[in-house]
């Protein structure tokens, strides 16, 4: 993949400075912006392959610095939050953030998550996956449609993911932990409210199915049924 690099945004320099120093001893390149303008230029400019982006920004704030770049590109967005405050994560992840992490963090559980949310970028989908059809609902792994009852239903990228995952696994049971690891790409147990927030936005879309629909198994986790 090459050199791959690193922008870090936030206004506190001693936050950028140590996720730098965790990030370069990875072997990654890190640049920095300590403002929204900053961020959406260097974005920009620079390509970088992933963005850990703090939310409270000035000039700019990160959530309106995510929805510009989820607008132009697909490019993976960690966000960062001061307040261990459901609503701050629920809206990053609903304007296309692919992860979040509440201030303060451990920067060794920000580099794993990093290089996971990486390796997952690098996958790209086999051209000969065949088409799914549990019930009423039709997945198109290579051209990574879907549609709920006839109708073509627009999905996210983890949307998407998450609903292949379960779609593999009819009717089984998987944990959060499973879904982190089947959709993230994490072999830790990270943050299992992504998965949560991410079922939501998914049963949402899937309500126009008559046929199939994402239980939850009380103190365990998910699984499709049709």
């Amino acid at each position: 993949m090459g050199e791959i690099r690193i922008l870090v945004v936030d206004d506190e320099k001693n936050i950028v400075d140590l996720v730098r120093m965790y990030l370069e001893r990875e072997g990654f390149r890190v640049m920095a912006a300590y403002d929204g303008e900053g961020a959406l230029e260097k974005a920009r400019s620079e390509e970088p392959n992933l963005i850990v982006l703090d939310i409270m920004l000035p000039k700019i704030d990160g959530f309106e610095v995510c929805r510009r770049l989820r607008a132009e590109s697909d490019l993976p967005i960690i966000m960062l939050t001061a307040r261990d405050d459901d609503i701050d994560k629920i809206v990053g992840l609903e304007i296309g953030a692919d992860d979040y992490m509440t201030k303060p963090f451990n920067p060794r559980e920000l580099v794993a998550r990093v290089k996971a949310i990486l390796r997952r970028a690098e996958r790209t989908p086999r051209p000969r996956d065949e088409r799914l059809e549990i019930g009423d609902v039709v997945i198109d792994p290579a051209r990574r449609e879907v549609l709920v009852a006839g109708e073509a239903v627009s999905l996210r990228t983890k949307e998407f993911d998450l609903l292949l995952a379960f779609a593999q696994h009819p009717g089984i049971v998987l944990t959060r932990e499973q879904l982190l690891s089947l959709v993230w790409g994490y072999d830790f147990y990270g943050q299992t409210r992504t998965v949560d927030v991410h079922v939501a936005h998914l049963r949402k879309r899937l309500a126009g199915s008559a046929q199939v629909r994402i239980e939850t198994v009380t103190g365990v986790g998910y699984k499709l049924v049709s």
